[in-house]
């Protein structure tokens, strides 16, 4: 790892994260700031990609092409639709799906195009050290699948055909684009994200309350991963 990219979708999500760092530069290009960095001998850039697929896929994209980034870590928050999930726990994506990705008209399962697939995979060697992280600092960290897509689900019945259709643990809006332009390009990449609300509550009433607290959790978590992969 030469080069490290930090992202997230809110402000809200990067603000904990640029707490850690000293003599930042900010470069503003195609309509966004990124941050550069360093953390110790590394070098790092952070941004906030904006909220949904299409910003968060430029974002990445950039990270990668224009700042030569070779790993990518993305740091923020989701709601929880595994009945298990509870607020303030952290999920790492195994793999991921576009839940409102539907061609269904034309024979295709839920959340496939023809040339992909239906999920998409995170880097497995970065898993294994925030599986590390987490049983040495005894932090609880589930490893489960995430379903993504441009909605903000409050509705009971959708989250219900998310976890039924996908076996999903949690939902959000940027991940499998993010992880999706990372496996097209060879990046190694973790989706890391903490739990802001649940199936069992009003989510559009939960989820100010416990943003900033849940984003706090996940850029905590991922300074750790970031010492351990130096």
């Amino acid at each position: 790892m030469k080069k490290l990219a930090i992202m997230g979708a809110m402000e809200e999500e990067i603000t904990p994260l640029l707490e850690y760092f000293t003599n930042i530069t900010k470069i503003e290009f195609a309509k966004n700031v990124y941050y550069e960095a360093r953390l110790g001998n590394l070098d790092v850039v952070i941004a906030y990609s904006k909220i949904g697929k299409v910003f968060s896929t430029l974002t990445a994209t950039t990270m990668i092409e224009k700042f030569g980034c070779d790993t990518l870590l993305f740091s923020g928050v989701a709601g929880g639709i595994n009945p298990k999930l509870q607020i303030g726990d952290l999920i790492v994506a195994s793999k991921l799906t576009q839940h409102d990705l539907d061609i269904t008209a034309f024979g295709h399962p839920y959340g496939f195009v023809p040339g992909g697939d239906i999920f998409v995979n995170t880097d497995e060697k970065l898993r294994e050290v925030a599986l590390e992280v987490a049983q040495e600092n005894d932090i609880k960290l589930i490893d489960g699948i995430i379903a993504t897509g441009d909605q903000f689900v409050a509705d009971q019945k959708r989250k219900d055909f998310i976890y039924d259709t996908f076996k999903a643990d949690a939902l959000e809006m940027e991940g499998s684009s993010v992880a999706v332009v990372c496996d097209a390009l060879d990046i190694p990449c973790l989706i890391l994200r903490a739990i802001s609300d649940t199936a069992d509550m009003d989510a559009g009433f939960d989820f100010d309350k416990f943003l900033e607290t849940s984003a706090k959790e996940s850029a905590d978590f991922i300074i750790k991963i970031i010492h351990k992969l130096k």
